[in-house]
This record gives C-alpha cells, sequence and structure tokens, in this order.
C-alpha cells in the first residue's frame, strides 16, 4: 500500500551550498503601504529551514487524503507506439478538483494564512491552474478568494473563470481594465504573469485582512509541492527508480516537486540521476536566460531574488504556454542549475503539441500544454537512448489534464498553430529594465 507522505522534503538540507541573500528594498515614499507583511511565519519558517523533513500540519495531511496518493503509471502504449526500450512512467496530478499538482501548496498556504489570521487572500495566475487551486482551498479554509488572471488565457479559457467561481472566487482579466494603474497597458502586460501578480499584490497592500498568496516559486510552493516526487519514489519501488526525472518549468512548484526528491539522493551522493526541467522555447529563462538578481513580480516593491530571468518586463509573443510565461525561474531551482545539478531544455510549440496529442491517443489523457512539455522532454530522452543503446527509466511529472484547452489544440488539429519564438533582441531589451541599486545593475 502506497502512503501519502507524513512530510515535506527539504531540499535545503542537502545543497552544499549556500543560496544568494535576498535584497529587501527602500520604502519608497510613494509606496508607503508596501511594507505590509505579506507571509505568515509558518510559510516564512518552512524556507528557512534546513530540517531534511517538515511535518505537514495535520490539516493539511487531511485535506490530501481526499485526492493523494495520485497514480503513477507506467506509458506502455506509448513506449509500444515508439518502439523504445526505455522505460517510462507518469506521474498523474490531475485528478483532483483543481485539475493539476497546485492543490499541494494551495491547501498547505490557505491553511497557514487562515491560522495567521487572513480573511481574503489574492493571487495572480497564467492558465489558471494556481488560481483554480488556490479557489479550492480557499473555500476548504473559510476565506475569500480573488483571482487576478492573465488577460490572454482568461479570454481563451472561459471555462477556467467558471470553475473558480464555482468555489466562490472573484476572477478578472489582468489588466483590469477597472484598476487605474493598469489603464492602456493592456496590449504590453496581456500575457504577463508577473504584472498579474503585481496587481494582486496592490490588492492586498491596500485591503485589510488581504495577503499575497504566490504559488510556484517561493521555496515554500516548491517544499509543499515535494510530496510528488516522494509518492513517486515509493510507487516506483527500490528495483525501478529513475534514471531520469522531468517536468515542465514555470516558476518552478512543477519540475521541483516531482525532481527534487530524486535530486537531493543525487546530492548526498546516493544516485546519478539527471533531472530535466523543459521550458516553452517562446519563454526560455534557464536556456537564454541571466542569473542575477531581478523582481518576482513587477512592482518594483518586492524584494529581489538571484535566479535565471529574462527580465520581470517579458512578456511572451503569443502561443498556449499556460503557466510556463512567468518571467524568471525560482532561486532554489536556478542555484541548482547553475551548479549544474539539474538541466533544462527547450522546445518550439508545435512540438509539444504534437506530442500532446500522441500522449492523448496512447495514453488516453489530454495533458494541459504545460505539462504536454514534459510529455515531449519524456519522448526526446526516449529516443536519444535508443540512438545511444540504452534502456533507462523515465519518470516525468503529467502535472494535470488539457481539457479546459481544446482551443489550443483545436488550432493544432486546424494546422494553425505557429511556432513562437522569441529573438535575442527581445531578451536583450527586456533584460536591459534589470533593476539597479545605486544606479548598478545588481549581479
Amino acid at each position: 500500500m502506497i502512503h501519502v507522505p507524513k512530510n515535506w522534503y527539504n531540499i535545503l538540507a542537502d545543497i552544499p551550498f549556500e543560496l544568494p541573500p535576498d535584497i529587501p528594498q527602500p520604502v519608497r515614499a510613494d509606496r508607503p503601504e508596501a511594507v505590509k507583511p505579506q507571509l505568515p511565519l509558518a510559510l516564512v519558517r518552512q524556507s528557512m529551514t534546513r530540517d531534511p523533513l517538515v511535518p505537514i500540519p495535520e490539516s493539511v495531511f487531511e485535506k490530501y487524503l481526499s485526492w493523494r496518493p495520485t497514480p503513477l503509471r507506467r506509458a506502455r502504449a506509448l513506449e509500444r507506439h515508439l518502439g523504445t526500450r526505455a522505460r517510462i512512467y507518469y506521474k498523474y496530478e490531475g485528478g483532483n478538483a483543481s485539475g493539476s499538482h497546485k492543490l499541494c501548496t494551495a491547501m498547505a498556504q490557505a491553511q497557514c494564512y487562515a491560522a495567521a489570521g487572513a480573511r481574503r487572500l489574492v493571487t495572480g495566475t497564467g492558465a489558471g491552474q494556481w488560481g483554480t487551486a488556490l479557489a479550492v482551498a480557499c473555500r476548504e479554509f473559510g476565506l475569500a478568494c480573488k483571482v487576478y488572471m492573465v488577460a490572454k488565457s482568461f479570454h481563451e479559457k472561459p471555462y477556467r473563470k467558471t470553475i473558480m467561481r464555482l468555489y466562490g472566487a472573484e476572477v478578472v482579466p489582468s489588466p483590469d481594465p477597472r484598476a487605474g494603474r493598469a489603464a492602456g497597458r493592456g496590449e504590453v502586460h496581456a500575457g504577463n504573469i508577473a504584472f498579474a501578480v503585481t496587481e494582486a499584490f496592490e490588492d492586498a497592500l491596500t485591503h485589510e485582512g488581504t495577503q499575497l498568496s504566490v504559488g510556484s516559486g517561493e521555496a515554500y510552493a516548491i517544499l509543499h509541492s515535494t510530496v510528488v516526487g516522494l509518492e513517486a519514489a515509493e510507487q516506483l519501488g527500490p528495483a525501478d527508480q529513475p534514471d531520469i526525472v522531468i517536468g515542465s518549468l514555470g516558476a518552478g512548484s512543477n519540475f521541483g516537486g516531482i525532481a527534487l526528491p530524486f535530486a537531493g539522493r543525487k546530492l548526498r551522493g546516493e544516485s546519478d540521476v539527471r533531472c530535466v526541467a523543459v521550458e516553452a522555447e517562446s519563454c526560455p529563462k534557464l536556456t537564454r536566460g541571466r542569473y542575477c538578481y531581478d523582481y518576482t513580480d513587477g512592482s518594483g516593491v518586492s524584494p529581489l531574488q538571484k535566479m535565471y530571468t529574462l527580465g520581470s518586463r517579458f512578456t511572451t509573443a503569443g502561443g498556449h504556454i499556460g503557466g510556463l510565461r512567468y518571467h524568471a525561474c525560482s532561486k532554489i531551482i536556478s542555484a541548482l542549475h547553475h551548479h549544474g545539478v539539474v538541466e533544462a531544455a527547450a522546445y518550439p510549440q508545435p512540438d509539444i503539441f504534437a506530442s500532446g496529442a500522441l500522449f492523448a491517443r496512447t495514453e488516453g489523457i489530454l495533458p494541459a500544454p504545460e505539462s504536454a512539455h514534459a510529455v515531449h522532454g519524456a519522448i526526446e530522452a526516449a529516443k536519444r537512448a535508443d540512438e545511444a543503446g540504452t534502456a533507462p527509466a523515465i519518470l516525468f511529472c503529467l502535472s494535470g489534464h488539457g481539457l479546459f484547452d481544446l482551443a489550443s489544440y483545436e488550432e493544432y488539429l486546424n494546422g494553425t498553430m505557429a511556432d513562437v519564438p522569441v529573438s535575442e533582441e527581445d531578451i536583450r531589451r527586456s533584460l536591459a529594465e534589470l533593476p539597479q541599486l545605486d544606479g548598478q545593475a545588481v549581479r
């Protein structure tokens, strides 16, 4: 019998280097309200502890039991179609109320905020999986919820909005046309998650009892997601642990959740597993970004974190990458990549959707576009192994279903899906706006 973990795994206990410290921003005279604390102490402690195992609160564990453990399956039909000798396993996280892995941290965060006295949570979301998860979790813990959803996804995926409203959340497009600061910026920021987070942050700063909740890049969000990898390790058993672990990369919770428990084994000298983060070619922060200090949102008041980034003003040139369009990568995963512990790859949109469609036809589950990146990464890993004459065990996280993404798959089937690469000039222009302290770029 597979057990739901009682603890989260903390990779900070195993990394042999120090993470670069955050740089707090000075209080601005025009934004004095920005000093309002946003994080409950419980989340602060979870982000800073060096304990290898962090206990899951009982009330959160009880919520986990409603959908965990999640299935781990071998993709035998996909293997047969590819004619590969590799063994391909996937951990399916799409069977809960939110339809994705995001509920792991949403439940934990809602519990912490409610215990700290918050009455309402606000957030920014890209494709809507995180917004849906927070709406579900807020309802479970008696909190009101408002979601600022990237306008491109808001209009392309109307039923994401419907399901969030079903759980009691208020959902608005970002930029919110009713917000003065966002006026006239729709074309610029309609595809920018950082700006959606900024709008949520400003909402939190100006409403009593309201706090900002972030679902992916922060250390505590990745910590909460490690239940995925911990379960997968037990489900595979000692005889067939993975040689390659793959997850799609937005800000980090999906990839971190599946990969970090295995990366910890590598750091401890127990395994030589390869952990590969797959990102969109149109938002290539690990593969083409810069490792330096940047804002986690576009407000100019959040602490600076050292991470791989394309610049907080970066906006993708269209496409259907949903939650992968975040401009930067978690400081933890960025540091692991910088030190060579984890790898990264980026692929074009048409190839991603081809692999997503193939997976649906062979395995019977339609992947979300974000999840299809991991599917494609696994297929590419199997092909390379066959060329090299090896037969590895490949594990990937199928982080959510694509039943709200049928418009993008329709575009793929119609043959009208375009590639949306980002140019070096686009990246250079965005990186030119990186923050400065005392007139100097922060490295």
